[in-house]
C-alpha cells in the first residue's frame, strides 16, 4: 500500500444536526476521526477537496494523512453518507491507524482478461456480482485492490470468495462463518440469444 493521500481539516466544537447543516453552508464536511486507543476528533472538510480525493480509487483503502490545526493524524476513510440525489458528501468517518491491530476494509476488485475470457470468446457474458471485497488484515498489508484473472473461466462458471488469491496476511472474514459464506465473486453466464438459439436446436423438426 503505497499512497497516501493529504487532506487538511479544521476541528469543530459543537455537534449535531443544526451544526453539520452549518457547516455545509459553509462549503464544508463534518467528519468524526475515532479509533485507535485514542479519543474521538470532531473536524471539517472543504467538499470540494474532498471530492477531488474521492475520484481516485486508492483512497478507499490507503492511509490518508488529516493535518488538523497543525497537528496531523493517519487514518483510514471507513464510511461516506452521500446526498440521495446529488454530487454532494454529507458526512465522513474516519478510522485512525494502529499498526498493532487488524483493521476490516472494503477493498476494490479488478478484473483481468474480460475480453479474452474464454466464456466470453463462445459469446456468453461477465456477471460483477461484486466490485469490492471485505478484507481483514494489519494496515501494512492493506492491498488497495485484488486482481481476479477471467482467461479460464467458461460459461456458467464461477469464481468465489475462496478462490481470490490474496496477498500474506491478508484474510476474507466471511469465509470464516462456513461453506455457505463462500460467495459468487463474478460468473459467466449465456445471453438470450444463445439461450433461445439452443431451444430451438433442440426441438425435433416436425414430419413432413
Amino acid at each position: 500500500m503505497s499512497n497516501v493521500f493529504e487532506f487538511v481539516a479544521e476541528s469543530r466544537d459543537t455537534t449535531g444536526r443544526s451544526a453539520a447543516k452549518a457547516a455545509r453552508r459553509q462549503g464544508k464536511v463534518p467528519a468524526v476521526i475515532y479509533g485507535g486507543g485514542g479519543e474521538s476528533i470532531n473536524l471539517m472538510l472543504k467538499h470540494g477537496d474532498l471530492l477531488k480525493h474521492l475520484d481516485r480509487e486508492a483512497v478507499y483503502s490507503s492511509i490518508l494523512n488529516i493535518e488538523i490545526d497543525g497537528r496531523k493524524e493517519k487514518v483510514l476513510l471507513k464510511d461516506l453518507q452521500r446526498h440521495p440525489a446529488k454530487p454532494i458528501v454529507l458526512h465522513a468517518d474516519f478510522l485512525r491507524v494502529d499498526a498493532t491491530h487488524k483493521v476490516r476494509m472494503h477493498v476494490p476488485v479488478h478484473f483481468l482478461n474480460e475480453e479474452k475470457c474464454k466464456g466470453v470468446k463462445l459469446g456468453g457474458v461477465v456477471s460483477h456480482v461484486m466490485v469490492d471485497v471485505e478484507v481483514s488484515c494489519l494496515i501494512a498489508d492493506l492491498p488497495e485492490f485484488i486482481e481476479v484473472d477471467l482467461l479460464d473461466l467458461d460459461i456458467g462458471e464461477s469464481l468465489h470468495l475462496s478462490n481470490l488469491v490474496l496477498p500474506e496476511g491478508v484474510e476474507i472474514p466471511e469465509l470464516a462463518q462456513g461453506p455457505d459464506h463462500d460467495l459468487v465473486v463474478v460468473q459467466v453466464i449465456k445471453t438470450r440469444g444463445e439461450e433461445v438459439a439452443s431451444e430451438e436446436a433442440e426441438v425435433p423438426a416436425a414430419e413432413e
